[in-house]
């Protein structure tokens, strides 16, 4: 029984190590949201305003699942399983984006043509 609630002790301490870490992550996401927001309006080319919104998003993305969804602290063949589904998922996500593109919506036919 002290065996079990040593344990539980142990783990609760464990997270309340890692509150800190938690609430630091929150605000430096909360910065680059404002960063994200201040790029929007300022006056730059639309390709370095996509690609910087593209990159602060995929950093806070990889941050969020790295920390709030404990991969840090998980056993490596989990984070290689979550990775693997993410290859998979972006790849099928490309290949519908490819699919189902602009050039193969357009409509053929005599009727469409000037």
């Amino acid at each position: 029984m002290s065996d079990t609630a040593s344990i539980a002790s142990h783990e609760a301490h464990a997270h309340e190590g890692k509150f800190h870490l938690f609430v630091q992550l929150a605000m430096i996401l909360a910065v680059i949201t404002g960063l994200e927001l201040l790029v929007i309006y300022m006056p730059l080319a639309i390709w370095l305003i996509v690609t910087l919104l593209m990159t602060m998003s995929a950093v806070k993305f990889v941050a969020v699942i790295w920390i709030f969804m404990h991969l840090k602290w998980d056993k490596p063949v989990l984070t290689i399983l979550f990775v693997l589904g993410m290859i998979i998922g972006s790849g099928t996500l490309g290949a519908l984006l490819l699919v189902h593109g602009a050039d193969a919506s357009i409509p053929v036919g005599a009727a469409y043509k000037e």
